[in-house]
């Protein structure tokens, strides 16, 4: 068994769901123990940092602060709060003014930070400290013959270095390891648009429409990724791209965790791959 503090953020508890509700059924069968903080913040989001950088850190402090007490590494599935939580780490290392400033507002909640947390994104520990050959073993229902396309997003790879940043490969091994055919395609490691979807919806668009070209164009019968801003893009504005630029994409796009859990032989319900806009069940139901 493996131990680790686990930090969901708020996405997977909310817009993420599908990814909050099958990370614990696929942590059990790969035998890592991720036990929830108890009484965890926001991370504090890329935007909020973008306002008001002391609040964002003391945010990101907190967290780190109750982590440090349990003395395992801090693992979260969300890419957004992986990249908040690693950099708020990093700041209060080389920061000496900002960590005097975060240290006083811990001090208010009888909180102490003494730098000794390992922030870590799920996707890496599933490949590094699990492994692609151990959760290959583990395999039950092979995905034999299914073409998917890893999708790592622009913030996974890129904040501490653990797999190439223009040409990462961690997700193709994880994918491969379950019997799938994984997808090379070209844009897979470029962005989404993220909440540009929002304020400038006509450039996220026509990013998502890029991708899912690129990965449709490139044979896949779905798309995997780890990150939910990733996923609610993908999946969730699929039909405005297809009304905005006449296409007719219907593509499913799966959690990481989702789609090793079917590999793992875990019910279609306790991965909530109902919840999933564009529906999986055509492409997986060789695997159900």
């Amino acid at each position: 068994m493996k131990y680790y503090s686990y930090f969901p953020g708020c996405s997977a508890e909310a817009a993420a769901s599908p990814l909050g509700l099958s990370v614990l059924p696929v942590a059990k069968e790969l035998d890592m123990d991720l036990a929830e903080l108890e009484d965890w913040n926001c991370c504090g989001s890329t935007p909020f940092g973008s306002v008001d950088k002391l609040a964002a850190a003391c945010m990101a402090a907190r967290n780190l602060a109750l982590a440090e007490k349990r003395g395992f590494d801090l693992v979260t599935p969300c890419s957004n709060c992986f990249v908040v939580l690693h950099s708020a780490n990093t700041q209060l290392k080389e920061l000496p003014r900002l960590r005097e400033q975060v240290d006083k507002a811990l001090a208010v909640a009888k909180l102490k930070y003494s730098g000794g947390v390992r922030v870590r994104h799920l996707a890496e520990v599933l490949y590094t400290d699990i492994t692609p050959e151990v959760i290959g073993a583990k395999v039950t229902k092979p995905l034999k013959g299914l073409k998917v396309a890893p999708y790592y997003g622009c913030q996974l790879v890129r904040p501490n270095g653990f797999d190439d940043p223009e040409f990462p490969h961690s997700l193709d091994e994880l994918v491969a390891s379950l019997g799938a055919d994984a997808v090379s395609w070209e844009l897979k490691a470029r962005c989404c648009g993220s909440s540009l979807v929002m304020s400038e919806p006509d450039v996220a668009l026509e990013l998502i429409n890029k991708l899912l070209r690129n990965a449709q164009e490139n044979g896949a019968q779905c798309l995997v990724t780890p990150c939910p801003l990733c996923h609610i893009n993908l999946d969730v504005y699929q039909s405005q791209v297809n009304s905005k630029f006449k296409t007719k994409y219907n593509l499913p796009v799966l959690f990481l965790t989702q789609l090793i859990g079917v590999a793992l032989g875990i019910p279609a319900d306790a991965l909530a791959l109902s919840r999933n806009v564009v529906s999986p069940m055509r492409v997986l139901a060789p695997y159900l």
